[in-house]
Protein backbone atom coordinates (compact mmCIF):
# COMPACT_ATOMS: atom_id res chain seq x y z
CA UNK A 1 0.00 0.00 0.00
CA UNK A 2 1.24 3.32 -0.89
CA UNK A 3 4.47 2.03 -2.12
CA UNK A 4 6.28 3.39 -5.33
CA UNK A 5 9.05 2.58 -7.10
CA UNK A 6 11.42 4.58 -9.40
CA UNK A 7 13.96 2.22 -11.96
CA UNK A 8 17.18 3.84 -12.72
CA UNK A 9 17.15 5.38 -15.83
CA UNK A 10 18.03 3.19 -19.51
CA UNK A 11 18.53 4.06 -22.50
CA UNK A 12 17.78 0.58 -24.28
CA UNK A 13 14.42 -0.92 -25.73
CA UNK A 14 15.11 -4.68 -23.80
CA UNK A 15 16.18 -2.90 -20.81
CA UNK A 16 13.07 -0.84 -20.44
CA UNK A 17 11.18 -3.85 -21.56
CA UNK A 18 12.67 -5.86 -18.98
CA UNK A 19 11.82 -3.15 -16.62
CA UNK A 20 8.05 -3.29 -17.09
CA UNK A 21 7.69 -7.27 -17.49
CA UNK A 22 8.11 -6.85 -13.93
CA UNK A 23 5.33 -4.49 -12.99
CA UNK A 24 2.53 -5.60 -10.91
CA UNK A 25 -0.50 -4.16 -10.50
CA UNK A 26 -1.74 -4.79 -6.65
CA UNK A 27 -5.07 -3.36 -4.84
CA UNK A 28 -4.60 -0.09 -3.65
CA UNK A 29 -4.56 3.64 -3.83
CA UNK A 30 -2.91 5.32 -7.19
CA UNK A 31 0.10 6.70 -6.42
CA UNK A 32 -0.24 9.78 -9.58
CA UNK A 33 1.40 12.51 -7.57
CA UNK A 34 4.33 10.32 -6.47
CA UNK A 35 4.96 9.48 -10.05
CA UNK A 36 4.59 13.29 -10.85
CA UNK A 37 6.64 14.75 -8.00
CA UNK A 38 9.50 12.06 -8.86
CA UNK A 39 9.62 13.22 -12.66
CA UNK A 40 9.68 17.21 -11.36
CA UNK A 41 12.40 16.07 -9.07
CA UNK A 42 14.85 14.28 -11.76
CA UNK A 43 13.99 16.65 -14.82
CA UNK A 44 15.65 19.66 -12.43
CA UNK A 45 18.58 17.62 -12.12
CA UNK A 46 18.85 16.12 -15.25
CA UNK A 47 16.94 17.29 -18.37
CA UNK A 48 14.04 14.68 -18.95
CA UNK A 49 11.86 14.91 -22.66
CA UNK A 50 8.71 13.08 -22.26
CA UNK A 51 6.97 11.39 -19.20
CA UNK A 52 4.32 8.67 -20.01
CA UNK A 53 1.51 7.77 -17.45
CA UNK A 54 -0.70 4.59 -18.62
CA UNK A 55 -3.53 4.24 -16.29
CA UNK A 56 -7.36 3.41 -15.51
CA UNK A 57 -8.46 5.55 -12.59
CA UNK A 58 -7.68 8.48 -10.39
CA UNK A 59 -8.03 8.19 -6.03
CA UNK A 60 -6.13 11.69 -5.61
CA UNK A 61 -7.05 15.20 -5.48
CA UNK A 62 -7.55 16.54 -8.97
CA UNK A 63 -6.56 20.06 -7.91
CA UNK A 64 -3.16 18.89 -6.59
CA UNK A 65 -2.30 16.75 -9.64
CA UNK A 66 -2.86 19.55 -11.34
CA UNK A 67 -0.89 22.01 -9.79
CA UNK A 68 2.07 19.38 -10.36
CA UNK A 69 1.21 19.21 -14.47
CA UNK A 70 1.36 22.50 -14.42
CA UNK A 71 4.95 22.46 -12.66
CA UNK A 72 5.69 20.11 -15.13
CA UNK A 73 4.95 22.49 -18.43
CA UNK A 74 6.76 24.77 -16.30
CA UNK A 75 10.40 22.84 -16.47
CA UNK A 76 8.88 21.90 -20.57
CA UNK A 77 8.37 18.12 -19.42
CA UNK A 78 5.03 16.98 -21.48
CA UNK A 79 3.27 14.38 -19.88
CA UNK A 80 1.73 11.59 -21.94
CA UNK A 81 -1.76 9.98 -20.58
CA UNK A 82 -2.72 6.89 -21.92
CA UNK A 83 -6.36 6.01 -20.61
CA UNK A 84 -7.40 2.43 -20.60
CA UNK A 85 -10.73 2.19 -20.45
CA UNK A 86 -13.66 4.67 -20.97
CA UNK A 87 -14.59 6.49 -17.54
CA UNK A 88 -15.56 10.01 -18.49
CA UNK A 89 -14.44 11.75 -15.45
CA UNK A 90 -11.08 10.35 -15.01
CA UNK A 91 -10.76 10.80 -19.06
CA UNK A 92 -11.63 14.82 -18.29
CA UNK A 93 -9.27 14.47 -15.35
CA UNK A 94 -6.49 12.73 -17.61
CA UNK A 95 -7.11 15.19 -20.44
CA UNK A 96 -6.81 18.40 -18.27
CA UNK A 97 -3.13 16.97 -16.93
CA UNK A 98 -1.57 16.52 -20.21
CA UNK A 99 -2.97 19.94 -21.31
CA UNK A 100 -1.29 21.86 -18.18
CA UNK A 101 2.34 19.90 -19.10
CA UNK A 102 1.51 20.80 -22.48
CA UNK A 103 1.21 16.75 -23.18
CA UNK A 104 -0.99 14.97 -24.83
CA UNK A 105 -4.14 12.25 -23.73
CA UNK A 106 -5.15 9.46 -25.56
CA UNK A 107 -7.89 7.03 -24.52
CA UNK A 108 -7.38 2.96 -25.86
CA UNK A 109 -9.28 -0.28 -24.54
CA UNK A 110 -7.63 -3.75 -23.29
CA UNK A 111 -7.59 -5.30 -25.99
CA UNK A 112 -5.66 -2.41 -27.57
CA UNK A 113 -2.24 -3.62 -27.13
CA UNK A 114 -1.13 -2.66 -31.00
CA UNK A 115 -2.34 0.91 -30.19
CA UNK A 116 -0.39 1.24 -27.23
CA UNK A 117 2.71 0.03 -28.79
CA UNK A 118 2.36 2.76 -31.29
CA UNK A 119 1.43 5.64 -28.45
CA UNK A 120 4.56 4.34 -26.99
CA UNK A 121 6.98 4.69 -29.92
CA UNK A 122 5.45 8.02 -30.90
CA UNK A 123 6.70 9.24 -27.56
CA UNK A 124 9.81 8.10 -28.02
CA UNK A 125 10.41 9.68 -31.38
CA UNK A 126 8.95 12.62 -29.72
CA UNK A 127 11.48 12.42 -26.99
CA UNK A 128 13.91 12.03 -29.05
CA UNK A 129 13.49 14.96 -31.56
CA UNK A 130 10.77 16.81 -30.79
CA UNK A 131 7.41 17.26 -32.66
CA UNK A 132 8.84 17.89 -36.00
CA UNK A 133 11.15 14.49 -35.93
CA UNK A 134 7.45 12.74 -34.99
CA UNK A 135 5.47 14.84 -37.75
CA UNK A 136 7.79 13.63 -40.36
CA UNK A 137 8.25 9.44 -38.77
CA UNK A 138 6.02 6.93 -40.32
CA UNK A 139 3.82 6.76 -37.26
CA UNK A 140 2.59 9.70 -37.76
CA UNK A 141 -0.13 7.86 -40.53
CA UNK A 142 -1.75 6.04 -37.17
CA UNK A 143 -4.91 8.10 -36.06
CA UNK A 144 -4.39 8.09 -32.77
CA UNK A 145 -0.52 8.96 -32.97
CA UNK A 146 -2.32 12.09 -35.61
CA UNK A 147 -4.49 12.99 -32.11
CA UNK A 148 -1.24 13.17 -30.24
CA UNK A 149 0.29 15.40 -32.41
CA UNK A 150 -2.91 18.04 -32.94
CA UNK A 151 -2.51 18.65 -29.10
CA UNK A 152 1.45 19.09 -28.94
CA UNK A 153 2.19 22.92 -29.21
Amino acid sequence: MGEFKALPWTRGADEIKQALLSVRCLAGQTQIAKVLSHALSETRTSKVNALVFVGDCIEEDPDLLGALAGKLGILNLPLFIFQEGNNPQVGNIFSQLATLSGGAYCQFDQGSAKQLGQLLAAVAVYAAGGKTALKSNLLSMDASVQRLLQQLK
